[in-house]
């Protein structure tokens, strides 16, 4: 009976994560200024690293959590550099 539960659960958390990636890219493609977009990006890609984390419970591999922690790091990384691009125009000092 759990082992059910836990299924449809992680099945309909991939579903709605899924929903939600679709969301953020049509704000990354109509947002009205860069700002907007570049929170559309951050939404993508951490619902695309939960949706890796989700796939990791699901199978239970721990590959899914090393390429799950990557992607919030260099998305991290990339939402620091376009709010410092956008804010001074220049991303190096």
């Amino acid at each position: 009976m759990s082992a059910a539960i836990l299924l449809w659960s992680l099945t309909i958390a991939q579903i709605l994560l899924a929903v939600a990636m679709a969301i953020a890219a049509f704000r990354m493609i109509f947002g009205p200024r860069a700002q907007d977009r570049v929170l559309a990006l951050d939404a993508f890609y951490v619902a695309g690293m939960l949706i890796l984390v989700v796939l990791g419970i699901r199978t239970g591999s721990t590959l899914y959590f090393e390429v799950a922690l990557i992607i919030a790091l260099l998305g991290c990384v990339s939402t620091i550099a376009l709010a410092k691009f956008l804010m001074r125009g220049e991303i190096i000092e």
